[in-house]
């Protein structure tokens, strides 16, 4: 079953959503960990430039990252420095990245505000790591609708980064055709699929829609001030939902808050060809 369910009504999307993270529940490890770590070990291996960037000036704080992990109940027996390749061995983020399930995003402040300093990020959804890196917040949440540069989201994320003092989770979740962890998608593709809005399951082939659920975690450094994003992914087949206990208020939540997308926010999920179709089916899981 389903292990968080964010898309029943209780986290509502395209908005910020921080709840209070208790840090004995920060990382989330579960029996899929050796899969997401062999999966990352691949992707360091064949692209390692799209899922690893840093700038050397944050060494300090990567390590400060691999230390926090060390000491998280569980987490030290996880680490294996000598698996990685040669080129990313030596940075300690890469090294954490091994010892969870979770991507790692380094924020530091600077001129123009926040901005991704570093990050290992094998399982995007949906967006380009390299397009990312070095860019400021309302560079990097420009293209979610609402968010952009001068809207009062844009204000309210800057003045929370600038005032995180205290661990906070929130939750994002969208849906895809298939199963795989990594999911980029480029600025070029994204507007590209906004314009010709594909259908993902196409024939009702619903069988190969899967929930995304991103599990979101920020967390203030101690030493370098930095802030680490952590990002864990869970993936379910949709159809799963079928035999949930609670099948009916998830399934029904679901179909609401896709009901309530308006269209630029179908475009950016690329939901608009098939919302309706989903609420559908949506509505005869909860039947």
């Amino acid at each position: 079953m389903p292990v968080h369910t964010p898309y029943d009504g209780s986290s509502k999307p395209f908005t910020i959503g921080l709840l209070p993270l208790d840090l004995k529940e920060w990382i989330e490890p579960d029996r899929h960990f050796d899969a997401y770590r062999a999966e990352k070990l691949r992707l360091y291996r064949d692209i390692p430039d799209k899922v690893f960037v840093e700038e050397f000036a944050t060494r300090a704080a990567q390590q400060e990252v691999l230390d926090l992990l060390a000491a998280h109940p569980g987490i030290a027996e996880n680490r294996q420095s000598d698996i990685l390749p040669p080129n990313l061995a030596e940075a300690p983020l890469a090294v954490a990245s091994l010892m969870v399930q979770e991507d790692l995003i380094l924020m530091r402040r600077g001129e123009n505000g926040w901005r991704l300093a570093a990050g290992s990020l094998c399982f995007p959804s949906s967006w380009s790591l390299t397009e990312k890196f070095g860019r400021p917040l309302h560079e990097i949440h420009q293209p979610v609708p609402g968010f952009g540069q001068g809207t009062r989201m844009d204000e309210l994320i800057a003045r929370m980064f600038d005032r995180l003092h205290q661990p906070v989770l929130r939750w994002n979740w969208s849906l895809q055709a298939g199963d795989a962890l990594y999911h980029p998608l480029s600025g070029r593709q994204r507007i590209q699929r906004a314009a010709e809005r594909p259908d993902l399951f196409a024939g009702d082939n619903f069988a190969a829609a899967f929930i995304r659920v991103e599990r979101q975690t920020l967390r203030k450094l101690p030493a370098s001030g930095d802030i680490l994003f952590t990002i864990r992914i869970y993936l379910d087949p949709l159809d799963l939902l079928a035999r949930h206990p609670d099948r009916q208020n998830i399934a029904s939540g679901f179909a609401a808050q896709l009901t309530a997308l308006d269209i630029a926010q179908l475009d950016y999920k690329g939901l608009t060809a098939d919302r309706d179709r989903l609420v559908m089916h949506l509505a005869g899981l909860a039947a």
